[in-house]
Formats: C-alpha cells, structure tokens, sequence
C-alpha cells in the first residue's frame, strides 16, 4: 500500500476511489488490534455500493505505518481523533466525512465529531467505547496474558511491521491503573451528526451499555442496530447485515455541497 507524511511520519493508506458527489467520503477507523489490510475487502463493499470514495488507513504503530514515537497514554484516542485525524483528512482533501469507527475506532470517531470542531456528515459506530467497563479489562488482560506464549505474536506479525507498538500499545495503555478513570460519555452529549450504533449482544469487550448512553446524550438522531449470536467484530460476524445497515445510512445522508 501506498503511504502519506503526517505529522512528520509515514501512515499507510488505501484509497478506494468514487464519484466524490454522491454521498460523503468514507473514512475507516479500525480497532486496537487492526490495520488497513484486516478491513480485508468490507471498505470496498460499502464504497461500491454507496457509489463515493473511501480513506483506509492503518494508525501509527500499526499494519506498516510508521512505529510509535513515545509510549501511548490514557490519551491516546483524543491525540488521533484531534491531532492525527485531522491532518490526514486535509493531506486528501476531505471534507464532511462520514466516519466509520470500530472499537478504539469508534471512540475516535466520537471524540472526532464532538470535539474536533470539524465537520462529520454522519458516524457508524460499531462496538464504541466510552467509558471503561470490567469486561473489557478481564478480557484485555486474558489476551495480553497469551501474547507471548499462544502463538498471537506470530500471528499478528503477519499485518503489523511494528508489532509491540500494535498489541503492547494497545493492551498495556488499557490496562493502566489510571485507565479506569477514563471516560468520553460527556462527549456523546455535543454530538448533533446522526449516528448508526452497531453491537453485538455477545460482545466480549463491553456491553450494550455503551451504545445506550450514546444514543440517550446525543443531540443528533441515532439508529441502532443490535446483533444477536454477535461478538465484538460486528462487521466480520455478520458482514452482509453490518454492510447494508450502513450503505441504508449513507444513502439517507445529506448530499455532499
């Protein structure tokens, strides 16, 4: 994949091109453990069937962007979603996206919308966080316990040049003491953009809670669309549903101007 200069260092990027004038530009924000690639080909099924173009790309520490310049800190999403985020969105030229967020994605898309100044056409976010809940900590600390020793490491590899910053600066910052304290439910209070909220009833890193104080604080209209037989990868276990809840909402945003 090709690769941009933001902020003094180098994000892989994939581009699936559009007609820029039908619907607002994608952009793809994966989760903690994801890259560009690990979206495998579900970017290119939602631009193909909303007809506009779409921005994947993989964080620093992640796929083959960059590696990290300093460890992360509890504020590591607001850092991407308000310091990263919007000068890759201006490299391109993107105005008015609708943010697609998974995970820590989700939570950046969030932080992005509410607080960035900027404007969003719209957000999916699917299996968001905002504040931080003893299931996803147990379930951190169970994979974090295995990294070294099952095999994840090799796997991981596979997609991330820089794989410690991946998994360990991912892992070890959740699992932070001072961690527990962290929370962006106030944020969901200034979000005014509509919002899809996807989970999945067997999510093994949050609940439903989640999703439910976004859509009671958010000023903007909210859908939500809660799986059954679902985990914490919403758009893997059920592509084909995930996928058309989200060309349904693209096409009932406002055009571009």
């Amino acid at each position: 994949m090709p690769s941009t200069t933001v902020n003094a260092g180098n994000i892989e990027y994939r581009m699936v091109l559009g007609d820029a004038a039908r619907h607002p530009p994608l952009v793809f924000l994966h989760e903690g453990l994801g890259c560009a690639t690990l979206w495998r080909d579900f970017p290119d099924q939602v631009a193909r069937e909303t007809g506009t173009r779409a921005l994947v790309y993989s964080r620093f520490g992640y796929g083959q962007s960059d590696g990290l310049q300093k460890p992360r800190t509890v504020e590591f999403m607001h850092e991407e979603a308000l310091d990263v985020l919007p000068a890759l969105l201006d490299s391109f030229g993107i105005e008015n996206p609708l943010l697609i967020g998974h995970s820590d994605g989700a939570s950046i898309a969030l932080i992005h919308a509410a607080q960035s100044g900027r404007p969003v056409a719209g957000l999916v976010l699917m299996a968001p966080h905002v504040f931080v809940e003893d299931i996803c900590i147990e379930s951190i600390a169970r994979v974090r316990a295995t990294y070294e020793t099952k095999g994840l490491k090799q796997r991981l590899t596979k997609y991330h040049a820089h794989v410690d910053d991946a998994f360990l600066g991912w892992a070890d910052t959740w699992l932070l003491p001072e961690f527990r304290a962290w929370s962006i439910e106030y944020l969901a209070g200034r979000l005014t953009a509509p919002a899809l909220l996807i989970q999945g009833e067997d999510d093994e890193y949050g609940t439903l809670e989640h999703i439910d104080r976004i859509a009671s604080r958010s000023r903007g209209p909210t859908q939500r669309l809660v799986l059954a037989d679902c985990g914490h990868s919403p758009q893997r276990d059920h592509e084909a549903a995930v996928r058309d809840a989200i060309v349904a909402f693209a096409r009932s945003l406002p055009l571009p101007q």
